[in-house]
């Protein structure tokens, strides 16, 4: 199955299916890693609290600096062809299965034994998630295309990752760890039997190359589109970092969270088909551009918010998921283009993207450094109750992100000035 077997401006569903497929288990991943892990280590192994966060931080902040190398390895592999590319993606999938399982089952042989687990593992488990993902979206990126066409492929990538997220936040509890690595494993099996049904890379870039870049720093068009990306993603970064203290301290209702991050993402996957079709009225850009807008409209009621409000939360965060779909399925579109105008299409882009997960993976560390310091600073302590801190928390979630996706618009409108192309359906 090849992209140009159909019209650029078309992508049918099997090719769709077949590509976006392995997001969901590679978002599976994830999930758990950030959510499950910590706590399983602090109240289930008994870890203690300093070490633990210490190791996570390390371990995150090195998966996150070799990002940029990943991107050089995959690029120099899918230079030399999809079955090789493949055959790493596939190797890379069962190191990582195999250190995700390892993960729930740490030695009980006291803490240095239990920490060093806990970092080696994990650190297996992280850089091959790193590098399997680098290659997918690599993968995709080399087709290229016109405006809707790469909307479309990231839509149904985007879209898997959201499937993966919704089902790695249910199956922990429901099923246990050891069933929800059993069922990871199946889902890698699944999405690489789908990514080899495609067999061929084609690029099929409509802009001609210009110079070839010796650094994706040395495109000014990456330049901006980052600097877009990072504003836009740390605003998301913040309301996910407060979430947790907004509902259960703001909203007093904890066991909401779960159905409100069902009808958050649930929205997001529901979203996506739209914003690939304003993609063919306005353009990339605009479409963006107008997706932030339409969360901050959404988002920016919460600060108002207060005990017992959770019915109106869960229409915002089902308004909010809606706007999400554009932060999912139009980034990844405007990269792919800036890579190819680059020049840099069928063998740069897995260096863009390493920096460009790079700069994902800063954003949760930049919100967690904004917001929990100034909460601090502003006297919120976690369940204390005091008017005052919980007027902080309202406007540090609610107020924080639209500042910053204001901010990411507005860069975007500038941007879109210098590059035409971003804005052409």
């Amino acid at each position: 199955m090849s992209p140009h077997a159909a019209p650029v401006h078309t992508l049918p569903w099997r090719t769709g299916l077949a590509y976006g497929g392995l997001a969901a288990p590679l978002a599976f991943v994830s999930l758990p890693l950030y959510v499950n892990l910590p706590y399983h280590y602090a109240s289930v192994a008994g870890a203690p609290l300093a070490g633990l966060g210490a190791v996570l931080l390390a371990t995150r902040a090195f998966d996150a600096v070799v990002d940029p190398a990943i991107g050089r390895l995959a690029d120099r592999l899918l230079r030399r062809g999809v079955r090789p590319a493949w055959g790493a993606a596939a190797l890379g999938s069962l190191i990582m299965a195999l250190g995700f399982g390892a993960l729930w089952h740490p030695p009980a042989k006291g803490d240095a034994a239990l920490l060093g687990w806990l970092a080696c593992s994990l650190l297996v488990c992280t850089l091959a998630y790193s590098f399997v993902t680098i290659v997918h979206q690599a993968w995709g990126t080399r087709w290229g295309g016109e405006p809707g066409w790469r909307a479309r492929v990231t839509a149904w990538r985007e879209g898997a990752a959201l499937a993966g997220v919704l089902l790695a936040s249910a199956l922990p509890v429901w099923l246990g760890l050891n069933a929800t690595t059993a069922v990871l494993t199946l889902g890698l099996v699944l999405g690489l039997a789908g990514l080899y049904r495609l067999k061929a890379i084609v690029v099929t870039s409509v802009v001609p190359g210009t110079a070839n870049t010796v650094s994706p720093w040395s495109n000014a068009g990456f330049r901006r589109l980052l600097a877009v990306f990072m504003l836009n993603g740390v605003a998301a970064a913040i309301a996910a970092t407060l979430l947790p203290f907004f509902v259960a301290d703001q909203l007093q209702m904890p066991k909401l969270q779960p159905v409100l991050l069902l009808c958050y993402f649930g929205a997001a996957v529901l979203g996506l088909p739209l914003w690939v079709k304003a993609v063919a009225r306005w353009g990339l850009a605009p479409s963006w551009r107008v997706g932030m807008l339409a969360s901050v409209l959404a988002f920016g009621f919460t600060p108002w918010l207060g005990a017992g409000d959770g019915m109106v939360f869960a229409v915002i965060c089902l308004a909010s998921g809606l706007a999400l779909g554009a932060d999912l399925a139009l980034p990844g579109a405007l990269l792919t283009g800036v890579i190819h105008e680059a020049g840099e299409g069928g063998r740069g882009e897995g260096l863009y993207l390493g920096w460009w997960t790079c700069a994902s993976k800063l954003n949760l560390a930049l919100a967690a450094g904004l917001a929990l310091p100034l909460l601090a600073v502003a006297g919120y302590r976690s369940g204390a109750g005091d008017p005052t801190s919980l007027q902080a928390l309202a406007w540090a979630y609610g107020g924080l992100p639209c500042l910053f996706k204001l901010a990411a618009a507005a860069l975007l409108w500038r941007a879109e000035r210098l590059h035409s192309s971003w804005r052409q359906p």
